[in-house]
């Protein structure tokens, strides 16, 4: 993913307004990203309970998107939908974004599972353990990790955005 400027990221939201876009806070560790090691850029706001955003790239420019969490179920193990990861040590939280267009006006949303504290990127570029004598391990890695970057943009997509 290419680096990030806080003007860059408040420029890309396509479901939010510009009230809901200013409100938001960027992550405390923005400035620390290494850009190069992530598939997009998630983070829950730590001064608006339930909201969420993720920029991603689609077709080489910066998408964002608003996101509300769900009330969390206790007690309830899920597969996160865009990382797939099954041995993950965090919670997986269902997303709401609202669609762009008129059916966002309309109120219509899509949902999916994703990591809580969006650690989908790292969980990603762990090597996967043997399978069996001879897998190839690094190739699967690349494989999570393409997966992780079709995940995240078909959702986008699928919000209406056009790319």
């Amino acid at each position: 993913m290419n680096t990030l400027t806080e003007r860059d990221i408040r420029a890309s939201f396509v479901n939010a307004s510009r009230k809901e876009v200013s409100d938001l806070t960027l992550p405390v560790d923005f400035a620390e990203r290494d850009f190069d090691r992530l598939d997009y850029l998630g983070w829950a706001d730590p001064k608006l309970p339930r909201r969420a955003y993720v920029v991603a790239e689609l077709d080489g420019r910066p998408v964002g998107v608003l996101l509300r969490q769900a009330e969390q179920r206790t007690g309830a193990r899920a597969l996160c939908s865009w990382c797939e990861d099954v041995t993950l040590p965090n919670d997986v939280q269902f997303f709401a974004a609202r669609k762009t267009g008129p059916a966002g006006r309309k109120g219509d949303t899509i949902g999916t599972l994703v990591c809580a504290n969006f650690g989908c990127p790292a969980a990603v570029r762990k090597l996967p353990p043997l399978a069996y004598q001879g897998f190839d391990r690094e190739a699967a890695r690349d494989e999570r990790i393409r997966r992780l970057g079709e995940h995240v943009r078909a959702f986008i997509r699928a919000l209406g955005v056009d790319g």
